[in-house]
């Protein structure tokens, strides 16, 4: 089946058509040619998932795969979870339009509690506002979709944020001053329990005390008749099972993270930049967080596929869960060393094992 890409650009409920004349939600939506009645929508905080992976592999298999952006694509510092969530809505009113009868939104790495927080909040809004900014009228009327995926995906990114910080800073403006007491990078390996219980606990008063801060300075700023400004989050490579990989067995490469070794990655520039009010959306437990009804099912490394049908259409105490497997069992071809965070080395000989919304 040959697959087909056209390019879909729309305007936002909540953002005007920029100045250069680019609207601000636009995607890719790949099809086999005909009309189809499932199809996909995926979505990330940042990153661009309008030529996502799985996109030709599902419009390959008759499914409809729409990779969209919102405005927060390539710009996560600025990122607001109420505005995301409304043009996400964008893309789903799309794709009703083209006829199509059941909508699984995709949860997708960071887009996993992205897009579990859009459909928690199509159901009813729970989000509180922040600083006095009020939340958008267009948040009141977000359509609902049929399926959701966890797909590699994390809880959301306080926790993630939470889980790599390093607790041994001892001020957010002076990112080199630290507690040798929590300085992961000079335990001996394997890291004692004691040690790792310890540093844990301290990550998440890191987070409070960042979480309090922010808040009384938005509020300052407010007064004072400013609307934000933004910090640095430092040192946010030092989960310990990046570093001692008995934590969390599998076959990867050991002392290793995104950004290369951890205790260099760890006082390096290649850390998080936001505004306090973006700080409190993305990053702060105690922030500014819808209630997510369905979460992720695995770890850091794990590799779990978790679908469940809309809460729209069951009892929220009462989700049925019709795929809970790992992706090897879901994904014939390749095995899940192989496949790696995004699945990347899918490609040749993979085949769906499961129809979903057939």
């Amino acid at each position: 089946m040959r697959v087909q890409r056209t390019f879909v650009s729309s305007a936002s409920p909540v953002t005007p058509v920029n100045g250069a004349g680019f609207a601000p939600c636009q995607g890719l939506w790949h099809h086999p040619g005909v009309p189809v009645k499932t199809a996909f929508i995926a979505t990330h905080y940042n990153v661009d998932f309008s030529e996502h992976y799985l996109a030709p592999l599902l419009a390959a298999r008759g499914y409809g795969f729409l990779g969209w952006n919102t405005k927060y694509r390539g710009a996560e510092a600025f990122f607001r979870l109420d505005h995301a969530l409304c043009e996400i809505a964008v893309g789903v009113r799309w794709l009703r339009d083209q006829g199509v009868e059941n909508i699984v939104l995709l949860g997708n790495s960071g887009g996993g509690s992205l897009m579990a927080a859009y459909e928690s909040q199509a159901q009813g809004v729970t989000l509180r506002s922040v600083a006095g900014e009020g939340l958008p009228e267009a948040l009141e009327a977000l359509p609902g979709a049929d399926y959701y995926i966890s797909l590699n995906a994390h809880g959301g990114r306080p926790e993630v944020l939470t889980a790599w910080s390093d607790p041994s800073v001892i001020d957010e403006r002076e990112p080199f001053a630290k507690d040798p007491a929590l300085d992961l990078f000079a335990q001996p390996l394997p890291l004692a329990p004691a040690f790792v219980a310890r540093y844990r606990a301290a990550q998440e008063a890191r987070n409070h005390r960042i979480t309090a801060w922010a808040r009384h300075r938005l509020e300052a700023l407010v007064a004072a008749g400013y609307r934000d400004e933004a910090f640095l989050f430092h040192r946010a490579w030092a989960d310990p099972r990046m570093w001692d990989s008995a934590l969390d067995p599998s076959d990867r490469a050991p002392q290793r993270c995104y950004a290369g070794n951890p205790s260099r990655a760890n006082f390096t520039p290649f850390n998080v930049a936001d505004p306090q009010l973006g700080a409190l959306q993305v990053g702060q437990h105690g922030g500014v967080r819808a209630e997510l009804l369905i979460q992720s099912t695995h770890g850091v490394h794990g590799g779990a596929v978790h679908v469940v049908r809309s809460m729209r259409k069951v009892d929220s105490g009462h989700v049925q869960t019709f795929v809970n497997q790992r992706p090897q069992d879901i994904f014939r071809g390749r095995g899940r060393a192989e496949c790696g965070h995004n699945f990347g080395a899918l490609g040749v000989g993979c085949r769906l094992r499961h129809k979903v919304g057939a």
